[in-house]
């Protein structure tokens, strides 16, 4: 079967990571992504540690993979140009420059939309094209920060805490790709295509959901509560007798499995606790007791006996040990590419499955500027002379 985005052309004019990262989805999708990139340079995440043996930059490996670079310097009219034919050609157009740029370079919705009206064109930014904040910079966490995200992450009595993945870049990165898929959509009823606008801000602020219900049902801020939720007792992590941690939650068609397995007979006898509401009310005492029993208990053999008594519960693993667990191999999260310098390396596959056809190919991450000249050629329809005029004259 083709891939989903089979015959889809993305022209790619973003960098870092949120926006890199949705190009590389729709690529894994099969969407031909060609990455335009600064003569000499390049995006600058490949020049982010760690290295690889042979000098890639694994940062840049973890969002680029499947894309055909080509080096254009859009500073240079010339430059501008070539990009302009490449948009007539193109699809799709992502950029994530601050608001404004892309209009002055000549290279905004209006003006390629004038050329290609089927063009659908998302501009990923950190505060969005409006509003008194749009010329403002920031990275992820400092949207962490700004969001709320970063004063509920952490221990009650410790500092506020970023999260232990990019979460404000990889979830614009998710809405990015939504932004392209819709502008698709809707392009197929009418023929035409259409702007969208993904603020960073806007993203973060959306993952509030959950804590803006409680702010606005109570008129109370959510405050930080380590792995524990707020809402639901018990949903917290646990540490067992050797040392490992557990994390366990559930609902209350759980709680009576959860107290026999772990020997709590005096909580399983007490009525008020078999609601959920009862046991957050009495949080503290459900939590004290729960900790003195998992804290007798050896983490493997009891999570066994959890899962048996149909507990939902989890290991709280370390990447290595959540990449190599039997059910990730199994499902082959893990892929392998071959890169011209660094040789066979390992990649996360992209997580959608097709089940009536094989996952989506992972291929490299392209060296700076390698597919220049067959892009120019194909897709900007440049001969050989033009190619080697704009290459002398240092804007390829």
């Amino acid at each position: 079967m083709s891939a989903p985005l089979a015959g889809i052309t993305v022209l790619d004019f973003s960098r870092v990571l949120a926006a890199p990262m949705a190009t590389q989805i729709l690529g894994e999708l099969g969407a031909t992504v060609v990455k335009v990139e600064r003569p000499g340079t390049g995006d600058e995440t490949r020049g982010f540690e760690p290295r690889l043996p042979q000098g890639e930059s694994a940062y840049f490996f973890a969002f680029n993979r499947g894309k055909r670079s080509v080096t254009l310097d859009l500073k240079d009219e010339r430059g501008r140009d070539v990009a302009r034919r490449l948009a007539a050609r193109a699809d799709v157009v992502v950029e994530n420059f601050l608001p404004g740029a892309m209009d002055r370079l000549g290279l905004g919705y209006a003006d390629l939309a004038a050329e290609n009206p089927g063009l659908v064109y998302v501009s990923a930014t950190g505060f969005g094209q409006t509003g008194p904040d749009s010329a403002r910079k920031g990275y992820d966490t400092v949207f962490q920060a700004l969001s709320g995200i970063m004063a509920m992450t952490g221990e009650p009595d410790g500092p506020p805490a970023k999260t232990g993945v990019p979460v404000a870049d990889m979830s614009s990165g998710l809405w990015i790709v939504i932004a392209a898929l819709t502008g698709l959509a809707g392009r197929a009823g009418t023929g035409r295509g259409r702007h969208l606008d993904v603020s960073m801000m806007d993203v973060q602020l959306s993952l509030n959901a959950l804590n803006a219900a409680r702010l606005f049902a109570l008129d109370e801020d959510p405050a930080r509560t380590g792995t524990e939720h707020p809402g639901r007792v018990p949903s917290a992590a646990f540490e067992a007798a050797d040392g490992g941690w557990l994390h366990i939650s559930g609902s209350d068609q759980h709680w009576l499995p959860l107290c026999t397995t772990l020997g709590l007979d005096d909580l399983a006898a007490d009525p008020t606790l078999r609601s959920n509401a009862g046991r957050v009310a009495h949080r503290d005492r459900v939590m004290h007791a729960l900790r003195c029993a998992i804290a007798t208990r050896e983490r493997e053999p009891l999570v066994k006996a959890l899962r048996g008594a149909d507990v939902p519960v989890g290991e709280v693993r370390s990447v290595r040990e959540a990449l190599t667990d039997p059910h990730a191999v199994a499902r082959g999260v893990v892929a392998e590419f071959d890169h011209p310098t660094e040789g066979r390396f390992p990649a996360l596959r992209t997580p959608l499955r097709d089940t009536a056809g094989a996952p989506p190919e992972t291929s490299a991450p392209p060296l700076l500027g390698a597919d220049t000249d067959t892009v120019l050629a194909e897709l900007a329809g440049l001969d050989r002379t033009e190619i080697d005029g704009l290459r002398a004259a240092g804007v390829i």
